[in-house]
């Protein structure tokens, strides 16, 4: 409505009440002139005036219906612009209302409007707008929510690759997982720390891979388990946030200038309350919540890989030590077996042996002087020689009495060192042993006292054997005072251990007729006959080596005469107890050696029988003993290998099962039941094809191979294949199967791990 229109209210008023008032006027003078049966003219309208005052009134009545109508337009007209004041302004509000209605249609939520508070419309709309604010800062929380938890589930799919395709090396698995890290994140540098447990006494943490600013960096470091904030990280199992690293801290720098990284993010390795190792992260800029989330559940992720890591190498470990283990205890029972037949030939040979022995001691009683002594010197036994020849009549005499009652005063001294050398266990005695009888008179034999020991090795008696040599020993003794001055004057060589001589006494020269040019380059073989040579060998290594000896040789004289020395050797060592040279001593003894040849012979003859017989019995012992410890000792270790790979196999997180060459199930452990629903009363004893849907050959070879006992199992491969629980529910998981031969029998081992478990 147009402002003009409105002005004309009160013109058109005022017209219509003018003409009304005239319509009025006429008519009422049109009735009263047709009443009073006159002509409507204006000579008539006077005489009705005169007639009555009325009409006078009647005259002005158009005036009061102008006025009137004036005011009804000026009423009419006020009225009309307060409608048009609020239609413009009912117009105005509408425009805006309209304006914000189509901002709000096209998603400008910050279009400003501020309704009267009268204004339903308006208000609701402001309400819609609030609400659609409301709606998009939720919608825009929702989309970042969404992008990070897209974000952390895109990382968590990554890193769950990462730690299944490098599970197998931890050097590997730590440098992709903190160089990923690192990018996945935006942290500038990272460090991949791992507990080394070894030894038991000396954890630390090790640093296995470092990535700074795009780069592996080659850094080994160690921190002791309680040290600075990696070692805080572990021992309180929390994430460790710091906003204002001192520059000092961090010790790689881009080289580019840039300021050392203000923000760090500890985060333990925490599986199972057990901690693993610890990621640290630096960055320039703040960690926001979700990363810090990601990064600790990636975490748990890694420790729980390093873990079965850890289980996988010990378990492999363990059953490599026990494949090991029942090799060589199938070796050790194939040689017990052969032992055992080798033992019952040796028992029978023994048997033989102790018939040949009781043979023996009845000719060596009838033949030599026998008796047994306790290490302390009590006899305990005496045979009728040897009463015979001390002049006893019975063994009451002498069993119980202690052995110097048959030895001489004089030579009790030099005697006791020898007893007390046999007792301890020292080396035996042979030669000349003067005793003394009931009656006072000396008794000379050709003795010999030996260790006779028991299954431990301790000395339980000491054996003496001998023959009766008064007669030869009194014609000894006069050779004897003849040699005396000889004696004082033996032979001296003084050798190198080459065997080269060195020095040689002037008897020396004297006895064989050398002289010194021609000894110059001798050694003790070359003046050895050619036949002695290769025995002394062996002699002269033990003279070498230190121990001294005593030994009878023959000597060639410068005109070749062979000559018999009994020469002692002895062994002189320098400051380092290096050997220096070797001296002999000899006693040229060619007009006795042929009665003490004689005489040795047979001794040695007896004395080497026994010896042999004593050695059979003894080795005939030490094998049974041994062969009952060694079937023992194997049983219990195989007991106890036993029983730490069931234990080991069982605690492993990856289902393990174990099958024998029929196909039958022998072992089932905790995580095989919960991956199969199976208990394991239902499985042990059944068929492995319980487990597995039948599949063909070129579906599947390792399944194919695994149910079918004729054919030969594929062995040490990962191989990743879908299994069929006892709900019915398909898993996909990777199976590897380890081999182990007991005998002619084999044991299958398959180790199963659930990929389709969540990691978070």
């Amino acid at each position: 409505m147009e402002k003009r229109i409105v002005n004309n209210y009160k013109f058109q008023f005022s017209v219509i009440g003018l003409i009304l008032g005239v319509a009025i006027t006429v008519s009422v003078y049109t009735l009263a002139l047709t009443g009073s049966e006159m002509l409507f003219t204006l000579g008539n309208i006077f005489k009705l005036h005169k007639q009555s005052y009325y009409f006078y009134v009647v005259d002005i009545v158009p005036l009061v219906t102008v006025i009137l109508g004036g005011y009804l337009g000026s009423v009419t007209l006020k009225i009309a612009n307060t409608l048009y004041d609020l239609q413009v302004k009912k117009d105005d509000v509408s425009k805006d209302m309209m304006l914000f209605a189509e901002n709000l249609s096209v998603g400008e939520l910050e279009a400003d409007f501020k309704p009267e508070k009268e204004n339903i419309l308006g208000n609701i709309l402001i309400k819609l707008r609030d609400s659609l604010v409301k709606s998009k800062n939720d919608e825009v929380q929702r989309k970042n929510e969404d992008d990070q938890r897209n974000w952390i589930a895109e990382g968590l799919a990554k890193f769950g690759e990462i730690l299944r395709q490098n599970n197998d090396n931890i050097e590997v698995l730590s440098y992709e997982l903190v160089s990923n890290l690192c990018k996945y994140v935006r942290a500038v540098q990272g460090g991949f720390f791992l507990i080394n447990d070894e030894l038991e006494d000396d954890k630390h943490f090790e640093l296995t891979a470092h990535f700074a600013y795009g780069r592996k960096k080659y850094t080994n470091k160690r921190i002791e388990m309680n040290e600075g904030l990696v070692g805080r990280a572990a021992f309180e199992m929390n994430t460790i946030y710091v906003d204002e690293v001192p520059d000092d801290y961090v010790e790689v720098t881009s080289g580019l200038g840039e300021s050392n990284p203000k923000v760090l993010l500890i985060v333990p390795l925490k599986v199972n309350e057990e901690v693993h190792g610890v990621i640290e992260l630096s960055s320039f800029d703040y960690f926001e919540k979700h990363i810090i989330e990601f990064v600790e559940k990636v975490s748990e992720s890694i420790a729980t890989t390093i873990s079965t890591v850890k289980i996988n190498i010990r378990t492999s470990k363990l059953l490599d030590e026990s494949q090991a283990v029942t090799e060589r205890l199938a070796q050790q029972e194939e040689e017990m077996r052969q032992n055992m037949e080798e033992l019952q030939a040796t028992q029978e040979e023994a048997a033989k042996q102790a018939e040949q022995f009781i043979s023996f001691t009845n000719s060596v009683n009838h033949t030599l002087i026998r008796a047994e002594y306790d290490t302390n010197g009590i006899l305990l036994y005496a045979n009728t020689k040897f009463l015979a020849k001390l002049g006893y009549a019975g063994n009451s005499d002498v069993e119980g009495h202690h052995i110097s009652m048959f030895i001489s005063d004089k030579d009790k001294d030099w005697f006791n060192d020898i007893w007390d050398s046999l007792a301890n266990g020292g080396k035996h005695f042979e030669g000349y042993m003067k005793h003394v009888t009931k009656t006072g008179k000396d008794l000379w034999t050709m003795a010999t006292y030996t260790c006779v020991r028991n299954l431990n090795n301790e000395v339980e008696k000491i054996l003496f054997l001998a023959i009766d040599t008064t007669e030869q020993k009194e014609q000894s003794l006069d050779f004897e005072g003849q040699i005396a001055a000889i004696n004082r004057t033996s032979l001296k060589l003084e050798i190198a251990p080459s065997g080269r001589l060195l020095t040689v006494n002037e008897l020396f020269f004297e006895t064989l007729g050398y002289d010194t040019e021609d000894i110059k380059d001798f050694s003790i073989f070359s003046i050895m006959p050619d036949d002695d040579q290769n025995s002394f060998e062996d002699v002269w290594n033990d003279i070498v080596a230190g121990n001294s000896r005593k030994f009878q040789s023959r000597f060639y004289t410068i005109g070749k005469k062979i000559l018999w020395f009994d020469i002692t050797y002895s062994a002189v060592e320098n400051m380092y107890g290096e050997i220096s040279k070797i001296i002999a001593i000899a006693n040229d003894i060619s007009e006795q050696k042929e009665m003490e040849m004689l005489t040795q012979e047979q001794n040695q003859l007896l004395k080497k029988q026994e010896e042999e017989l004593k050695a059979s019995e003894q080795q005939l012992q030490e094998k049974l003993d041994e062969a009952r410890r060694e079937v023992k000792q194997q049983f219990q270790e195989i007991e106890k290998v036993k029983i730490r790979t069931e234990k080991t196999l069982e605690g492993a997180h990856d289902a393990i099962f174990t099958i024998n060459q029929y196909g039958i199930i022998e072992f089932f452990n905790r995580a095989a039941e919960s991956l199969w629903g199976y208990g394991r009363k239902d499985v042990i004893g059944e068929s492995v094809k319980k487990l597995f849907t039948d599949v063909e050959e070129d579906e599947d070879e390792m399944i194919y191979t695994l149910l079918r006992p004729e054919k030969r199992k594929i062995i040490g491969n990962r191989k990743e294949t879908s299994i069929t629980t006892k709900n019915g529910d398909k898993l996909s998981v990777i199976i590897m199967l380890a081999g182990a031969k007991v005998q002619n029998e084999y044991t299958y081992t398959a180790f199963i791990q659930n990929i389709e478990v969540e990691l978070f």
